[in-house]
């Protein structure tokens, strides 16, 4: 007998070599023929394996069993040769099941070794179907070869299904199961149907709450139009809805009521920030069910195989998750982030505060959107109050962009509940600020840094005679959702609040303020900070939007070149929630930004046109093979490598210790275990992780792992992880 994986922990039951690789090909062909490649992703499943029938490396398996050593003899070229000629690039797959997708050029150098024949023939054995993959015409489906973009993102979505169907099988086996758990299809009719009821029920008790006002009367009316539409084809829509037009509710309707009439699988949600996903997750759960909804954000990339087993696959019928987690997944090449991105076809992926998607990235962006769109199922919805003009980048020319607002216009204007006030010249310091904010009953401030933040912070709370309220992404998943509790009670109460945030709290947070104050930043960022001002339109007149450039608060590198066509454009009696002002903004920036033409995003292009995954993951090479890579050029929503840290402190009932503790014995449900934790995780960015006073304080959760770490400084009450207090005389 000839094995695929030592005996299970739980059974004691080796795992055969021809019950994996049936199983993985026959779940693969599932995964894969929603967008024509059935075939295909059944033939890389059936021969992704054939190498572990080498007697060197099932030898090696048995001292394995024995002694838990790793097995290194590689066992893909095998597999890749014997498809090589019929599943051309897309063999890549069967090289990268392991390690991660890699180039052509790895496929032209594969020759055949001495022991092939005899490992190919004990695979035949045990695998006689195979023999016909040796023969036959070509596996890759039509138009991927003569559209290297479609072909590319063929064999992102084919590696994906091979990937988690592999995955699948083999943790099955771990857990003593003799065939995967799945989720059944989902019934999309019962979904929409449990949509509208709950959600009628919603508005229902919000009715015997506070009475309608006119914003709930526009909001209706966009609900229904919206939905009204979602009957149209698949394709690419956009809603432009302004801040406080219900836009949230809107957007899951329309991807529901299309999934629906179009017999879509999913609906995916992504958006810009973890606050976003963590409120909005909460209510959908509300209207779905908390066994529809899955919520993923986690940005902790895990080699571990114990933890990379337990990752998230996206097999459900409804997931949350951030546009950081869903296109570094799209443009990444690892298995972990990889595995998930067949679930994106045939799905409705809706694009929340599309605005916030970073400028240097647009064109790949938007062209992997079109070929989603145009080749493998996928609806797009793009939702925003601040609509870029992407049909305005050589990218999007010729696409059809469906609108679901037919007059925005007049929209916008039927929904304006703020007037602007401009404080930039002569420029304020950040104390003259907090003075005026300090003057007030109820105020938000939103700044463009954690350090500006947790400054202002401070500065306010010496000041002011009220409660006064920090939120950052130092702050863990949990501390955050129960501040922005405490700050919703507080409103609702009429009580006094004043609150300090990073833009975190600008996009989607549903918080309502008489005045807001905003550090200079783009116009899409001013026009977001403005709908937490006056949100239910219940003031007696505008709510204030004021607009501060602090003298000692500059505008950080990555906003300037934002800030310089706000200022050209913008400015008192020309404000941010003009559509026509805000079209002419978006053309003068992506021109003044050449983005058609600007090295980023057409390096990107490039290696993606060549199948040179690496290089658009990692970045190419800079002085030619084998030198190093040039980070600045790969695809990287966040400039900076975020490190993740659970912290420990800030709930000590909730016996993170010892869940840290079970990932490092890899006991019992990691994936469980990983949720739980999540609530407690901080991302940092690597040059704070790694400056020496804070890598000082992380301890990595298992030994040799970078990504995942214990935090063992302590927790601030109000702004979380401090790095800058580290080595103060600081009460935590």
């Amino acid at each position: 007998m000839v094995w695929a994986h030592s005996p299970s922990g739980v059974t004691g039951q080796w795992h055969g070599l021809a019950d994996h690789v049936r199983l993985t090909a026959r779940l693969a062909r599932v995964f894969a023929e929603p967008f024509g490649a059935g075939e295909l992703a059944w033939s890389l499943g059936l021969v992704h394996d054939a190498g572990k029938c080498a007697i060197d490396w099932q030898d090696k398996l048995a001292r394995v069993a024995l002694t838990g050593a790793r097995v290194g003899i590689d066992h893909k070229r095998v597999g890749a040769l014997l498809v090589r000629d019929r599943a051309l690039a897309a063999a890549m797959a069967v090289l990268g099941h392991h390690g991660g997708l890699g180039r052509p050029q790895s496929l032209v150098e594969l020759s055949p070794e001495p022991q092939d024949t005899e490992t190919l023939e004990r695979f035949f054995a045990e695998v006689p179907e195979a023999r016909t993959l040796t023969t036959g015409p070509e596996l890759m489906p039509a138009g991927w070869s003569e559209f290297p973009l479609v072909g590319e993102m063929g064999i992102r979505l084919v590696f994906s299904a091979l990937v988690d169907a592999d995955h699948l099988d083999t943790a099955a086996h771990a857990e003593g199961l003799t065939a995967p758990r799945l989720a059944a299809p989902a019934d999309m009719d019962e979904l929409v149907r449990r949509f509208e009821v709950n959600r009628r029920a919603l508005l229902d008790r919000r009715g015997t709450e506070v009475s309608p006002s006119e914003v709930d009367v526009v909001r209706a009316a966009l609900y229904e139009d919206v939905v009204r539409l979602a009957l149209q084809e698949p394709g690419i829509y956009r809603l432009p809805a302004p801040t406080g037009s219900g836009k949230t509710m809107t957007a899951a309707g329309f991807a529901l009521h299309h999934a629906a009439k179009h017999g879509k699988a999913r609906v995916v949600v992504a958006v810009p920030f973890t606050t976003i996903t963590e409120q909005n997750a909460g209510v959908y759960r509300d209207l779905l069910g908390d066994e529809v909804v899955l919520e993923h954000h986690s940005n902790a990339e895990l080699d571990d195989r114990r933890l990379r087993l337990a990752a998230e696959n996206w097999d459900s019928p409804f997931v949350m998750t951030t546009t950081v987690q869903l296109f570094d997944s799209l443009f990444g090449r690892r298995p972990a982030r990889s595995r998930k991105l067949h679930r994106l076809s045939n799905a409705v992926v809706v694009l929340d505060e599309v605005q916030a998607l970073p400028v240097p990235l647009l064109v790949p962006i938007l062209d992997a959107l079109r070929v989603l769109s145009t080749h493998f199922g996928t609806t797009v919805l793009l939702a925003s109050a601040t609509q870029p003009s992407f049909e305005h980048l050589r990218v999007w020319k010729s696409l059809d962009i469906k609108p679901l607002v037919q007059a925005p216009v007049e929209l916008f204007t039927k929904l304006k509940r703020v007037r602007y006030e401009w404080q930039v010249d002569p420029k304020p310091t950040l104390e003259q600020i907090a003075d005026r904010i300090a003057g007030h009953r109820q105020a938000l401030a939103i700044v463009n840094t954690v350090g500006q933040a947790r400054r202002l912070f401070r500065m306010v709370a010496e000041r002011a005679r009220v409660e006064v309220v920090h939120l950052s992404t130092r702050m863990c998943p949990l501390h955050r959702e129960a501040t922005l509790e405490r700050i919703r009670a507080l409103l609702g109460a009429d009580e006094p609040v004043l609150v300090v945030s990073t833009q975190l709290i600008e996009a989607g947070v549903d918080v309502d303020f008489p005045v807001v104050f905003r550090a200079l930043a783009p116009a899409e960022s001013l026009q977001q900070a403005a709908g937490r001002a006056n949100r239910e339109g219940r003031l007696p007149g505008p709510g204030r939007v004021v607009v501060f450039d602090a003298s000692d608060a500059p505008v950080p590198r990555f906003y300037r070149a934002g800030v310089d066509k706000t200022l050209a454009i913008f400015g008192p009696g020309r404000d941010p929630d003009d559509p026509v002002l805000l079209d002419r903004y978006y053309r003068s920036l992506y021109t003044g930004l050449n983005l058609d033409e600007a090295e980023h995003g057409n390096v990107i292009q490039k290696h993606r046109a060549d199948l040179n995954f690496p290089a658009v993951a990692d970045g190419p090479e800079r002085d030619g093979a084998g030198s190093p890579r040039d980070r600045r050029l790969a695809f990287r929503m966040i400039d900076e490598d975020p490190v993740t840290v659970i912290v420990a402190d800030y709930d000590p009932q909730a016996q993170v210790t010892a869940m840290i503790n079970q990932l490092r014995a890899g006991t019992g449900s990691l994936g469980q275990v990983l949720r739980e934790l999540r609530g407690h995780m901080v991302s940092l960015p690597r040059s704070v992780a790694e400056a020496p006073h804070v890598r000082a304080l992380c301890e990595p959760v298992i030994a040799g792992q970078g990504d995942l770490w214990e935090w063992k400084g302590g927790y601030d009450a109000r702004v979380g992880v401090d790095e800058e207090a580290i080595g103060e005389d600081t009460v935590w």
